[in-house]
């Protein structure tokens, strides 16, 4: 084993449970003997080159458990896209930091940049173990099962849905929600889950794996209000044309990248507001409604998954046991094994860096505007214990007497 000093960091979006793979790597490192210190690096790779870290293994065990049980980014994240040069920076803080374990727990991006790093530290013949922790809502890293943090907002996404559902059943009209989703349609395709009864929405699920075509989006709201008298669409904020454009390109009129050049969907309730008015103006229904959900998906403290915040965990643990036992860098990935139980293995960092898992066929209907039930049992198990149900009145009618 190494000696030396751990450093812990996060990056990209929030989630529900990524403060517990950070205590499961804070907690785990602890245990061995070779470590002398653990760090964390405050908002991600910036803090790192930075040199802005806080010294975990001062942290007592209590408080670090709490601050598991709780959402978004204890530590503090960072949409850095670090090059070359930037990854260069941060071995050179690691190497005068006597860092000989890298955990860093992020989506694609951040696999990345752990790549970058190992291969700058082997350059450098500095011996250093990195791992990449998972974690995304999107759902969209390769080699792995799900994703810690996609349950929970998938949790969210179910719950929300059954929520507008009920609301528009009771107040009939056109409903439209925009889930986070750029390339990758898993959350968005959550809603179905909310459905109980055969005329409960979603009735409309729009994926960015398939392509969105207005005329046909404003067929299928016009078949559902003719049949059920209402219609709830689940709409993917990443659906694009046929020549691969985002639809919210085409809407607003200033738009703002990220630093990877990726366009601001979700910071902007335009995709809604554009498809509302297409409905209002060419179906001529007037009692029409949409929503963004926006950030309100990442880290809601309200409805997290038992089985995400446990997993979460897992994920760091391994990753500890996997450096500290181990003799190469990785990525830790969830395997399921059964109905339901998972395993996790080391993967290697090239496999995972920068690439995009998206919705298989077997997930998505013919027509492209629903899901399976090979899905639907996909995603049930991780949505964890204590979902809630919906329930009608059975409507014994009254026999009319004046008419």
């Amino acid at each position: 084993m190494l000696e030396g000093k751990v450093l812990v960091a996060q990056g990209g979006g929030p989630t529900a449970v990524i403060n517990q793979s950070l205590v499961g790597a804070v907690l785990e490192s602890r245990k061995f003997r070779n470590v002398s210190l653990v760090y964390g690096a405050l908002h991600g790779v910036r803090g790192i080159v930075d040199e802005e870290f806080i010294d975990m293994t001062q942290e007592t065990t209590h408080n670090l458990e709490m601050v598991g049980e709780t959402p978004s980014s204890a530590l503090g994240s960072t949409r850095d896209k670090p090059d070359l040069k930037y990854c260069h920076e941060i071995f050179r803080v690691l190497q005068a930091h006597d860092i000989r374990y890298f955990f860093y727990i992020g989506g694609n991006d951040s696999s990345d940049t752990v790549r970058i790093v190992a291969e700058e530290a082997r350059k450098a013949g500095h011996p250093i173990r990195c791992i990449h922790i998972p974690k995304t809502i999107d759902n969209d890293l390769v080699l792995n099962d799900h994703t810690p943090g996609f349950p929970s907002a998938a949790r969210f996404v179910v719950q929300a849905f059954l929520g507008a559902n009920l609301d528009n059943r009771s107040l009939p009209g056109v409903y439209i929600a925009v889930v986070m989703g750029r390339h990758a349609g898993f959350l968005t395709a959550a809603s179905a889950l909310g459905k109980k009864f055969p005329d409960d929405g979603p009735h409309i699920i729009c994926l960015p794996e398939r392509t969105f075509r207005l005329d046909d989006f404003l067929a299928e709201v016009r078949r559902s209000v003719d049949r059920f008298g209402r219609c709830v669409a689940a709409v993917s904020e990443g659906i694009h044309d046929e020549s691969g454009a985002p639809i919210a390109t085409s809407l607003a009129k200033q738009l703002e990248h990220d630093a990877h050049g990726n366009v601001q969907l979700s910071g902007t309730g335009a995709l809604a507001d554009l498809l509302c008015e297409e409905v209002r103006m060419k179906l001529g229904i007037k009692r029409v409604r949409g929503d963004t959900l926006g950030y309100l998906q990442r880290s809601f403290i309200g409805c997290v998954s038992d089985v995400d915040q446990r997993e979460a965990r897992e994920v760091g643990e391994k990753a500890v046991q996997y450096a500290m036992w181990g003799e190469a860098d990785g990525s830790v990935a969830i395997e399921r094994t059964g109905y339901y139980s998972v395993d996790y293995r080391l993967v290697p960092l090239d496999a995972v860096a920068g690439k995009t898992r998206t919705m298989p066929d077997e997930f998505v209907t013919a027509s492209g505007t629903d899901v399976t039930d090979a899905f639907r049992l996909y995603l049930r198990p991780l949505l964890g214990a204590g979902m809630p149900d919906a329930y009608r009145l059975r409507h014994n009618r009254v026999a009319k007497i004046l008419k």
